[in-house]
């Protein structure tokens, strides 16, 4: 696993990206915390992520297209992801629930809300945001939570307002 960082428009700065031979194996939106880990030297993996993901938020593009490592994900978490990738295209979103009802996942759980909350949990433990779509996830009565605090939330609101889910604001930043 090698990473390197894509310069992005989003309220968090850089974005974090570790590749492997299979594909993108893990991300992250915030700060500097790949700064010691082993750098990516593949010119060619390099222009593939920085030029898909680039695609991507500047609008050029629906989906970044990137083959995904699914190595860090298993299980459960794994079929939540993947119902979300599948299930949920660009400009749409979903409730916790309703996830974790498509998923197939939870048909045994008998607490109100219990899968709900547990699919914000895996959604928070992603490891490859953006190309599996978190950020489509809201809350039954809003827009729900994001990894980062309130960075967090102006991404999620940053890509939503992307995909035209969200009307843009006066500080929008994003393509038209």
């Amino acid at each position: 696993m090698s990473w390197l960082t894509v310069e992005t428009p989003l309220p968090s700065g850089p974005m974090h990206i570790a590749v492997t031979p299979l594909g993108v194996v893990a991300g992250g939106y915030l700060g500097d915390e790949a700064r010691e880990l082993p750098r990516c030297t593949d010119e060619a993996k390099i222009a593939a992520v920085n030029g898909r993901i680039g695609d991507y938020l500047a609008g050029r593009t629906r989906e970044p297209g990137l083959p995904i490592d699914w190595s860090l994900s298993t299980g459960p978490h794994r079929a939540v992801l993947q119902t979300l990738l599948r299930e949920v295209p660009y400009g749409r979103t979903i409730t916790y629930g309703e996830l974790a009802a498509r998923s197939g996942v939870f048909e045994d759980v008998t607490e109100p809300g219990s899968a709900a909350r547990t699919v914000g949990q895996m959604m928070a433990a992603n490891p490859v945001p953006l190309l599996v779509p978190c950020h489509r996830v809201v809350a039954a009565d809003g827009i729900g939570g994001f990894g980062g605090g309130r960075v967090g939330i102006d991404v999620k609101r940053w890509l939503l307002t992307l995909e035209g889910v969200l009307e843009p604001t006066l500080d929008w930043n994003g393509p038209l």
